[in-house]
């Protein structure tokens, strides 16, 4: 791997539509997928999705006119982010966005003044038990109040039309999905008993969750509980849809990196690498655990290090303790696996480090190859 400098994304788009398939069979193709495109906004994984029909969960203007400019219809988003900028729902409803996330009384009114006659649909807090990203307390509402927020938006002049929620990102158990419909079927059966409107779309978000170190439940299993769920406790005249990110391109991607010092440190052996919290790898911060291996020396015994990036900030600890080759060595790539997703967006240029490069896997054998040649 020397003829391509480190740290860089290797990502496989193809493995994306291999993801997108698969869920889409998983629920009968009854079902609206929404991409996260915070989770990763290559060009090639969004070119891939809007190919096979995705929709497109946005966060950001920035987001929409990415999107807009590789030709995805306007009404194929979902402005998602609840904490929305008044000049971004005016611009975003210029644009032709017609459906906004809403969770409060102020983003109801922000979105009735600037993109007036939209639909919404209200997010609810879940507990975010079993995820290793609990994401509720930030966003989200309680059930009463989600059921008043969807007469407020109506009184607004907006068209409200369901509820969404999110269980956390890399969410483990599917039994989550359940409680969480359960409380939005509270919120559909409220706003028709009080206040006679009917909502007909649930937003089931992400969680989805990617295989690292820990034992995953696979996607049909969610889906089943997912639509179980809705019947029991909505029923049958409801659109699901679902915000996958993570899992869309978290096996899409593998990181790679060189080793550049090893030292030992107040009794401690340190190996610091040419990547790390400030450039790819911030979801470490809360000890979220990759895969690693070491180009090379995956057969040799390991022993612990605490793994480092490269930045001057005491922040920059991969993890503080992580087995390695006992004999890793400057030089040697460490390889983060399945880390398409939450790496190359959170990179920054900190420390003026650029962050690292990203290649398709089709580019990384045609750069091989010129070098074999060379």
């Amino acid at each position: 791997m020397d003829f391509v400098e480190t740290p860089f994304l290797v990502i496989d788009p193809k493995k994306v539509v291999k993801n997108y398939r698969r869920l889409c069979q998983a629920f009968d193709g009854n079902v609206m997928i929404y991409y996260a495109v915070k989770a990763n906004s290559h060009v090639e994984f969004l070119k891939q999705l809007n190919r096979e029909g995705s929709s497109f969960d946005v966060a950001s203007l920035g987001e929409i006119m990415k999107l807009i400019k590789l030709g995805v219809s306007p009404d194929r988003m979902s402005f998602g982010n609840t904490i929305k900028k008044a000049r971004d729902v005016d611009v975003a409803y210029t644009m032709g966005v017609e459906l906004f996330a809403v969770d409060s009384e102020m983003e109801i009114d922000k979105v009735a003044r600037y993109a007036p006659g939209s639909k919404v649909f209200v997010r609810i807090h879940t507990s975010g038990l079993e995820s290793d990203w609990p994401l509720s307390g930030k966003f989200g509402t309680t059930v009463d109040h989600a059921v008043e927020l969807v007469d407020w938006a109506r009184f607004r002049g907006l068209k409200p039309v369901g509820v969404s929620f999110h269980v956390g990102s890399q969410n483990y158990n599917p039994k989550n999905w359940e409680i969480a419909i359960k409380d939005a079927g509270i919120v559909f059966n409220e706003a028709a008993k009080r206040y006679h409107i009917i909502l007909d779309f649930l937003n089931t978000g992400g969680g989805w969750p990617v295989k690292h170190v820990k034992p995953i439940p696979n996607v049909e299993d969610i889906a089943s509980v997912i639509m179980d769920s809705v019947k029991r406790y909505i029923g049958n005249s409801v659109l699901i849809a679902t915000e996958p990110g993570r899992y869309m391109v978290g096996d899409a991607g593998t990181l790679v990196s060189s080793v550049v010092l090893r030292s030992k440190r107040l009794g401690k052996d340190w190996v610091y690498i040419d990547t790390g919290v400030f450039h790819g790898l911030m979801e470490t911060i809360e000890d979220f655990r990759y895969e690693i291996e070491v180009f090379g020396k995956e057969d040799i015994p390991r022993k612990k290090f605490t793994l480092a990036g490269p930045t001057c900030d005491s922040v920059d600890v991969i993890y503080d303790e992580v087995d390695l080759p006992k004999n890793i060595a400057e030089g040697d790539k460490v390889i983060f696996i399945n880390a398409g997703a939450y790496t190359i967006e959170y990179a920054s240029h900190f420390n003026g480090i650029e962050p690292p490069a990203v290649y398709t896997l089709e580019q990384l054998k045609v750069l091989y190859e010129i070098n074999k040649t060379a």
